[in-house]
């Protein structure tokens, strides 16, 4: 089944249960894909909707921060919950050692010998951990091994 369709599911079933916030996730990230769609004129696929899944995951993370710094812990709960259901449709995420793992190979093959070459590892990992890791934090890991 694809994540589409997985999607559409799970939004049946939300609908059915009544779990009107839980739908209202749902229907978000449906909305966010049809406008891609839409803008694009194109059908997407698992792999473009991960990368949809992702920036969304992304805007809630940076949202959760604003709304904390504010102290309005109430928005940023509604943005905790969508950032669960968000993360249900992503692939199984990678451990920290396979990440480190990963990352010393890039490093190896690249040639990578300080942080000058850190766009080069980025492109070079990115197609590797699509979808199953965070982008940030692996540039994290990435300015760490090359600084």
């Amino acid at each position: 089944m694809s994540l589409k369709a997985q999607i559409s599911e799970d939004m049946k079933t939300a609908m059915r249960a009544k779990d009107s916030v839980r739908l209202g996730a749902i229907r978000l990230l449906q909305a966010a894909i049809k406008q891609r769609e839409v803008d694009e004129r194109i059908e997407l696929d698992d792999s473009n909707v991960i990368a949809v899944i992702e920036k969304m995951l992304k805007q809630r993370r940076d949202s959760i921060a604003a709304y904390e710094s504010a102290n309005r812990h109430d928005l940023a709960d509604v943005e905790k919950f969508e950032v669960t259901v968000l993360q249900t449709y992503l692939p199984q995420q990678l451990t920290e050692d396979e990440i480190k793992a990963i990352l010393e190979k890039v490093v190896v093959d690249t040639g990578a010998s300080g942080i000058k070459d850190m766009g080069k590892v980025m492109a070079e990992i990115k197609p590797l951990v699509a979808g199953r890791a965070d982008m940030g934090k692996i540039s994290g890991l990435i300015k760490t091994r090359l600084g």
